[in-house]
């Protein structure tokens, strides 16, 4: 099946340098078991990785056992949903590949939302 992206276009590829998504495909596509739900396509920024780090979830700390580099500044990474609300709502929100955005984020945030920090065509890649 074929996953949308909020322009209910195909999904399209978030990072695969570094490899993200639930199922480590490097696009923001999920299902039911995506608990966190996975899809929002960011990229990383100082603010957003303290932020997250602050409130429990730190992606700039490498684990090598599972296979996890760590997050810098300008990585692209499929975000839970929620944490990217919480981080918009303390205005330190990262950056967002629209058409790398799964239409599921439509369930909790606002397309205006999205698009208020929405990535500029010539920094968005894959």
């Amino acid at each position: 099946m074929t996953q949308m992206n909020i322009y209910r276009k195909v999904l399209q590829e978030c990072s695969c340098e570094p490899k993200t998504g639930w199922f480590r495909d490097g696009s923001c596509a999920t299902d039911d078991n995506d608990k966190g739900r996975h899809v929002v396509c960011c990229e990383m920024t100082e603010d957003f990785l303290a932020f997250s780090k602050y409130v429990g979830n730190d992606l700039s700390t490498p684990m090598p056992d599972f296979g996890f580099p760590g997050l810098k500044p300008g990585d692209h990474w499929c975000v839970c949903l929620e944490r990217w609300k919480q981080a918009y709502e303390a205005g330190c929100a990262p950056l967002v590949n629209m058409e790398a955005t799964h239409l599921s984020a439509l369930e909790l945030v606002s397309i205006e939302d999205l698009e208020s920090c929405k990535i500029q065509p010539s920094t968005a890649r894959g």
